[in-house]
């Protein structure tokens, strides 16, 4: 396995497996299966919409890398949000001590 923490997670393998499948029936549309364009892009638009779900409910990661043996562990501090983080920020997660804002 790699030494670096890039992808190690149950929302980034579901994430891209979801991804391939929705590119496969894109590719598959270009040579004429026309279902194949609109089940192609809903399938892209559920892989970044799962990704995104998983993530919040601590099957990502955090920004930057973790110890080798957390790899495979659930991220307990998703609940709160982490730092920096985009997809936290969506969904209302600050990241920080301060709490929610106006809390």
């Amino acid at each position: 396995m790699s030494q670096y923490d890039e992808g190690h997670t149950v929302a980034g393998w579901t994430g891209a497996a979801v991804a391939v499948a929705g590119s496969a029936c894109l590719a598959v549309a270009v040579v004429g299966w026309t279902p194949g364009w609109y089940l192609g892009l809903v399938l892209l638009v559920v892989a970044a919409v799962l990704t995104w779900v998983l993530h919040l409910a601590g099957w990502g990661k955090p920004a930057g890398p973790r110890p080798r043996a957390a790899w495979g562990a659930r991220d307990a501090s998703a609940r709160a949000g982490h730092p920096g983080c985009f997809a936290c920020r969506l969904a209302g997660r600050r990241g920080d001590s301060t709490g929610p804002a106006g809390a």
